[in-house]
């Protein structure tokens, strides 16, 4: 009885504590039962659901797509269109996080996506949800669709693949200028190992007319002062010196011509069978920083992969590459596109490429960062389970359309503009082109892959290129390796101070490129001017 009575006692005073304690901080910002507008009319609360949002993208004059306090972010930028549009609650509208969101693929400063999707909980039931966002949008970002998902999807997780495009001028394809340094150790190559590359009758004459260009509008006599001038930085460019007018007359010429160039059939279709290379699962340890060939991670699969017919814009011709893989490295895409222009350009044997995802180290240049845009994730395996739930499957193709008019009109004028502007792949080329790195790029001759030094293996800086602050083309496994505090590391291992096996310079019998450029997914498992 005792006992019973001390119980009861004790459970009184527990009630009594309880009913007297002092509120917890969560227990006062808990919401309202009813939520006033503006004007202090109750507003009806509607249900929230998961969703799916397909949107796309301009990165000039954004730091980065993720949401950072302080700067001006595509997710920050669509996260308030989103409260205004009353799609996320004003509740919500401080912290994304409330609302679980997420995106595919991080893209950073200045870069661009005609397609990247989020996911988070929103309201949906609100009429013409999409116009009322895009309605307090800038044009620069749009939003192309919304759809509903399971509670558990992971838009990164479940991302099966990405597709990347990459623009580049057709002039990048033409062979080094012969009075350069590149040009003179690919013909002293092919001295030595006759018959191992491609001869090149094209490039061969374009230079030919640039050439009697030259001749009509220098003399010999200020030909001689321009090849003379060497200025060691931007402050010796003194606009009244005769030196620097003759050279940027110069310059202004070869511009012109090479923005005069139109590719040839047989030419883009080196260049096809180049990136047709890339196909299927390789081991891209030379197409990234700090990777041996013995990490598995290094290993990567290219589903599909295309160049597209050339077109003209404001005078210069590009053409679109765009590629389907599973996974991307840091630099991967950058690195690829590079050595497949490269091998284009020099006339050594394709097969190359395929030496590339050998154990040997080479040293390959990224192409620059101006051309590269996310044109959309894939959740092809993941559809079929959205499907099984009742719901429609993710897919930009429903918006092909409106995505190609905004490249057309936010991002290519962008990239066409900055390239008029700072001749961004004309100087990339012209760098590698004119490097006095001795057998750096020995790989690209007849010689074919030389034993290089670890200070030969560092990576190649271009003078005057922009780099993004951190790099768009990052694999999963990157991510998930930042988020666990990781870091990437930025320079090939100087440790074990390896050299690579000097190998037989090949012969030009590669095995022709497949008609297809589509494969089959493996199972995933557990500078001188003259």
């Amino acid at each position: 009885m005792d006992i019973k009575l001390g119980l009861a006692t004790e459970v009184a005073n527990l009630a009594i504590r309880s009913a007297t304690k002092p509120p917890r901080d969560y227990e006062l910002s808990e919401k309202p039962e009813v939520i006033l507008d503006a004007d202090g009319n109750p507003i009806k609360r509607l249900p929230k659901r998961k969703v799916s949002v397909m949107v796309g993208y301009c990165g000039t004059g954004y730091h980065g797509m993720q949401i950072n306090p302080g700067t001006k972010t595509i997710e920050g930028d669509l996260y308030a269109a989103f409260v205004k549009a009353g799609a996320v609650s004003q509740y919500n509208a401080d912290d994304p996080k409330k609302s679980g969101f997420m995106r595919a693929a991080r893209t950073d400063k200045g870069v661009h996506a005609a397609g990247n999707l989020i996911s988070l909980k929103m309201t949906i039931d609100i009429e013409n949800l999409i116009e009322k966002i895009n309605e307090n949008l800038p044009e620069t970002i749009r939003v192309w669709g919304i759809e509903r998902t399971n509670k558990a999807f992971d838009c990164r997780k479940m991302c099966g693949s990405r597709v990347y495009e990459y623009l580049i001028p057709t002039f990048v394809f033409l062979a080094p200028k012969p009075s350069s340094v590149l040009a003179q150790r690919i013909k002293e190559a092919a001295t030595e190992f006759p018959n191992q590359t491609r001869d090149d009758p094209e490039s061969a004459e374009f230079w030919a007319k640039f050439d009697e260009q030259v001749r009509k509008d220098f003399t010999e006599e200020e030909l001689q002062i321009i090849r003379d001038f060497k200025p060691l930085g931007p402050e010796e460019f003194d606009e009244s010196l005769e030196a620097v007018k003759l050279t940027k007359k110069y310059k202004a010429l070869e511009n012109a011509h090479k923005r005069s160039f139109r590719v040839s059939t047989e030419k883009l279709d080196v260049m096809r069978e180049a990136m047709n290379q890339y196909l299927g699962h390789h081991n891209f340890h030379n197409f990234t920083l700090g990777k041996p060939f013995t990490d598995p991670s290094a290993g990567r699969f290219m589903k599909s992969i295309t160049v597209s017919e050339p077109f003209v814009i404001d005078g210069t011709e590009w053409a679109s590459i765009k590629i389907h893989g599973q996974s991307f490295m840091l630099h991967q895409i950058r690195k690829m596109i590079a050595m497949a222009s490269l091998v284009t350009r020099t006339g050594c044997p394709l097969e190359r490429i395929q030496q590339a995802f050998h154990r040997e180290k080479i040293n390959i240049p990224k192409a620059p960062a101006l051309g590269l845009l996310l044109e959309q994730p894939v959740y092809t395996g993941y559809n079929a389970k959205l499907e099984d739930f009742g719901y429609k499957p993710i897919d930009f193709r429903n918006y092909a359309e409106e995505m190609d008019a905004f490249k057309m009109k936010h991002i290519y004028d962008k990239i066409y503009a900055e390239e008029i502007k700072d001749n961004v792949f004309n100087s990339f080329f012209n760098f590698i082109d004119s490097h006095s790195g001795d057998r750096i790029f020995d790989f690209l001759t007849a010689r074919g892959i030389s034993q290089l030094t670890a200070e030969e293996l560092r990576e190649v800086a271009i003078p005057n290129q922009k780099e993004p602050e951190q790099e768009q083309d990052v694999s999963d496994d990157d991510e998930l390796q930042q988020k666990r505090g990781g870091k990437q590391q930025q320079q090939p291992r100087q440790a074990k101070k390896e050299t690579v096996k000097e190998s037989t310079p090949v012969t030009n019998n590669a095995t022709p490129a497949p008609e297809t450029v589509t494969a089959e997914a493996p199972a995933k498992k557990t500078c001188s001017l003259m």
